[in-house]
């Protein structure tokens, strides 16, 4: 099993190297990012002992395609692909929140809706909702972006009057939100998916405010299956479903949710597989493509190192 879970790069002009929860992050002479998509996954906000296979190429090649193909929206953050595991960008300060847009009830909105909550990051929830059920129209659920531990919820009211986003800069970016929303589920409805949620990040570079980071990608969104979607919701069963939300529920099913006391379970090289599995299956329907697996004998490190240090000697 081949799984790229650290990098050590040394690129030329770079300053300084972020190691975020799955992606590595490295500052080019303070303009331009370096970001490394590598296989590592996290759920609870913890990072699981193992790599998955292909991970970090998917999301790196998922988000590219909808970087480029939401650019009329608004301005990315993207440059170049020069690996499939690597994106080189633009260098924006990222507004320290993240928006995250729901259609649908469930997951962690519907755990807590089960407990009784009926209003969440400010928003009104309706009485007597089904889980998977739609909601009248979507809701923006921010949380702040905490570097380690959890992101916590916060309303758009908390997030101006704290002074994390200037109100100008919420509007702008609770418009890109939902556009952006609404032409990914344009573009999953066409492969016979739904887009159920995701969360974008944002940044600002010389007074104008860029999308950042990943998009609609399995760690960012989940998606259902199309068909059979409104038969599971009326009988009350599981959705079909491709996202990251699989792994927490077998994380759950381990009981750990990283409350404390709890083990990590183990994860075998069996169920890395699966995970990745299910990951190219994603790839697969959202891209309408087959994806390509690198060959059994690469060096991912030294084809990154490789890759990156040629572009940017040709910038």
């Amino acid at each position: 099993m081949k799984a790229l879970t650290t990098t050590d790069f040394h690129f030329p002009g770079q300053k300084s190297v972020y190691h975020g929860k799955v992606r590595d992050v490295y500052d080019i002479d303070g303009d331009l990012l370096v970001m490394v998509a590598t296989d590592r996954i996290s759920a609870f906000d913890v990072i699981l002992p193992k790599g998955i296979p292909f991970k970090g190429q998917i999301l790196n090649q998922i988000a590219a395609k909808f970087l480029d193909s939401t650019s009329d929206i608004c301005p990315n953050w993207k440059l170049a692909t020069p690996d499939p595991m690597v994106t080189v960008g633009l260098r924006c300060e990222g507004f320290r929140v993240e928006m995250i847009i729901r259609s649908i009830l469930t997951g962690s909105a519907w755990r807590a809706y089960q407990e009784g909550c009926r209003e969440l990051c400010g928003v009104r929830l309706p009485d007597g909702m089904k889980e998977n059920e739609r909601f009248p129209e979507p809701i923006i659920t921010p949380t702040t972006k905490a570097d380690e531990g959890h992101d916590m919820n916060i309303s758009r009211e908390e997030i101006i009057s704290s002074g994390l986003v200037g109100a100008e800069d919420y509007a702008v970016m609770e418009d890109y939100t939902r556009r952006l929303f609404a032409r990914g589920q344009e573009i999953a409805a066409r492969r016979g998916l739904i887009l159920v949620d995701t969360k974008y990040e944002f940044g600002k570079r010389d007074g104008k405010v860029y999308l950042i980071d990943e998009i609609h990608t399995p760690d960012s969104s989940r998606y259902f299956y199309a068909d059979g979607y409104e038969e599971r919701l009326a009988q009350g069963q599981p959705q079909r479903q491709l996202s990251k939300e699989f792994v927490r529920q077998w994380l759950i099913e381990h009981n750990f949710m990283n409350e404390p006391g709890q083990v990590m379970p183990e994860i075998t090289d069996s169920y890395a597989l699966s995970v990745s599995d299910r990951y190219i299956e994603l790839y697969e329907h959202i891209t309408g493509e087959k994806f390509e697996k690198p060959c059994d004998d690469a060096d991912l490190s030294a084809r990154i190192e490789a890759n990156v240090t040629r572009y940017l000697a040709q910038r």
